[in-house]
């Protein structure tokens, strides 16, 4: 059987969202590398989706595809502990490791008990991370902790990139400055892409560095060919579980240009009240009813919901704002394959 066509720049969550069988997860990463995706995604749930484990497992099923965090956060992890999972997936993998790493504990935090990340603490961290994996013996105290003599015993190979996830202007800022790439939120419109691509690339030349080298990764919810139940859980409930966050949909209103009274609605929708973080005490399906405050204009602006065509298309105006790839978010690898052939094609 003739391979099919891979997507350079075209990649997929797998297991997105809160899930109660992480193993469906090893399925869609081999259907992912089938269907010719660039790179898988996971992100990270502190119960049944510990990042560490799933993508051990994703990188032994596959061969090809590219693997990464999208993302897992500081402060639940130890600096050597991420280090040393970021290095062994690494090896594990033969190269194909992405670290997306960010700091949306937010509301979680002081049930966690541990630190609220700054970005001072991330830009230590990631400083810390690249000298392990050289073989420096690390003995100082910053944002990110105290150690004294914290070392790798046996040096990996090559060391991962390592990404930010992040939204706002100094994030982007360190991202450029700092970061392998950066990892842009869900449900930004082309117009909020391409102003965030070009905080990164100048904070990058000030550094110093080449513009070009920091790699900008556009997170796109689409429903591609999806029948409209699927579409309420992939694309709609997924937006209700970004908004309803305070302090989240205040950042992602504001970078879009929309009104910020709608959040107020959202919010007080009788599903949502009383409910704090929505996304960890409803399930998807919970959501959906929700979603009837947010307006239609903010699904056209930010996510791509028709035809695969029209999925690819609208990845394409992305990458026209300067992103380097998308990374579709909702529809399942099986349900996002059309769209590879499409995107392998000449625009």
């Amino acid at each position: 059987m003739t391979p099919p066509k891979s997507a350079p720049g075209l990649g997929i969550y797998v297991l997105p969202g809160r899930t109660t069988d992480p193993a469906a997860g090893l399925d869609e990463a081999r259907e992912a590398e089938r269907a010719g995706f660039g790179a898988v995604y996971v992100s990270e749930r502190l119960d049944l989706k510990e990042a560490a484990v799933t993508c051990g497992g994703l990188v032994a099923v596959t061969e090809r595809v590219t693997v990464g965090t999208a993302l897992i956060h500081q402060g639940t992890r130890h600096p050597l502990t991420i280090a040393a999972m970021s290095a062994t997936l690494q090896t594990m993998s033969g190269g194909r490791f992405v670290l997306g790493i960010g700091r949306g504990l937010g509301a979680l935090t002081p049930s966690l008990g541990v630190p609220r990340s700054t970005l001072a603490s991330i830009e230590h961290l990631v400083r810390t991370l690249r000298r392990l994996w050289a073989g420096d013996r690390i003995t100082e105290t910053g944002p990110a902790g105290s150690f004294r003599g914290m070392r790798f015993a046996d040096i990996p190979e090559s060391a991962p990139p390592v990404l930010f996830g992040t939204i706002g202007p100094r994030g982007l800022e360190l991202a450029g400055r700092e970061f392998d790439g950066v990892i842009l939120h869900p449900f930004l419109t082309t117009e909020a892409v391409n102003r965030s691509v070009t905080i990164v690339r100048e904070s990058a030349e000030r550094a110093g560095r080449d513009p070009s080298s920091v790699h900008v990764i556009t997170t796109l919810v689409a429903s591609p060919d999806l029948p409209s139940e699927r579409t309420d859980l992939a694309v709609r409930s997924r937006a209700v579980s970004y908004f309803q966050v305070r302090g989240l949909g205040e950042q992602l209103v504001e970078w879009n240009g929309w009104d910020p009274a709608v959040l107020d609605a959202l919010r007080n929708h009788p599903t949502l009240s009383g409910q704090g973080i929505a996304d960890t005490s409803l399930t998807r399906d919970g959501l959906v009813a929700a979603s009837e405050s947010l307006p239609d204009e903010w699904f056209e602006a930010a996510a791509a919901v028709g035809t695969a065509r029209l999925c690819v298309d609208r990845g394409r105006q992305y990458l026209a704002a300067g992103a380097d790839e998308v990374l579709i978010h909702g529809a399942s690898p099986a349900e996002a394959a059309a769209m590879v052939p499409l995107w392998a094609m000449e625009p």
